[in-house]
């Protein structure tokens, strides 16, 4: 995937990218921003900053068992407003673990959808026919957005987490066509 230009249903324009090592202060920055609430639904627990090993895990993938993307304004390419990432299960080479984060004042605004479209699209590509996703139980965008993602969904309950898995979506018309999505010269 290279860069791509998507109009998010509020006006707003993000660029989606694969991540590079280099974005690790991006990462920092972005994570600084984010609210408590959200911080907590994505990491489950209390998160206020990365480790620098944390840093060099989240950004240096090698987009075959671990892939990942962020999306960043198209205006402010140095503010982060989303991550997509699925890393591979070493157990089942077909099941990936996806997880995302979008920056609070974009959420509801189609920006996880567009994310998870290109997570899907490249686990197709890779050979990744299932997800799973760890979750909160009140996380019902999060809930929303897996089933956008996965077919034939399956719940578990694990202490106070939901753990859902399901089979990777065919791409859909919609994501194939995108909502005046463009590739971006590099």
């Amino acid at each position: 995937m290279a860069f791509v230009l998507v109009p998010l249903d509020n006006g707003v324009d993000v660029e989606i990218r694969p991540i590079r090592a280099g974005d690790k202060g991006l990462l920092a920055e972005g994570m600084r921003h984010l609210s408590e609430r959200s911080a907590y639904q994505r990491f489950l627990s209390p998160k206020y900053a990365l480790t620098a090993r944390e840093l060099r895990y989240l950004t240096e993938v090698d987009f075959h068992d671990h892939v990942a993307y962020v999306a960043v304004r198209a205006d402010a390419p140095d503010v982060l407003v989303g991550v997509g990432r699925w890393v591979r299960l070493g157990a089942d080479s077909e099941v990936a673990e996806v997880a995302f984060v979008v920056a609070d004042e974009l959420q509801r605004h189609g920006l996880g959808t567009a994310l998870g479209e290109a997570l899907a699209q490249a686990a197709r590509e890779r050979g990744v026919s299932r997800f799973v996703a760890t979750m909160l139980p009140d996380n019902l965008a999060a809930h929303r957005l897996f089933a956008r993602l996965a077919q034939e969904r399956e719940t578990a309950r694990s202490g106070i987490l939901h753990e859902v898995r399901g089979d990777v979506s065919p791409a859909s018309p919609r994501a194939a066509v995108p909502r005046r999505s463009a590739p971006l010269p590099a």
